[in-house]
């Protein structure tokens, strides 16, 4: 067997809020993991989807990413994206 080629292996402390609430359009259960790693950025976390994304407050201001990134309409994201303005 060769020998892994590790770019990292980092191991850090983080802090991970679970939050559930239903909005217009869908119900949202997301983790959100607070971590040094990305630059003050949250990894948001959709459980019930299976997607996540590193976002900080440029990411929400991009038009699309949300959509994009976690496969919903323009309405979800926009509630979605009011969400986790409060909290990024």
């Amino acid at each position: 067997m060769t020998e892994r080629f590790f770019l990292y292996d980092d191991m850090e402390e983080t802090k991970t809020r679970f939050v559930s609430f239903m909005g217009e359009y869908q119900r949202y259960d997301l983790a959100i993991m607070t971590t040094e790693r990305y630059y003050g950025k949250k990894l948001v976390l959709d459980i019930q989807g299976g997607r996540f994304a590193i976002i900080g407050n440029d990411d929400l201001d991009e038009p699309g990413y949300i959509e994009n990134v976690y496969k919903v309409s323009e309405e979800e994201a926009n509630e979605l994206r009011a969400f986790l303005t409060d909290i990024v």
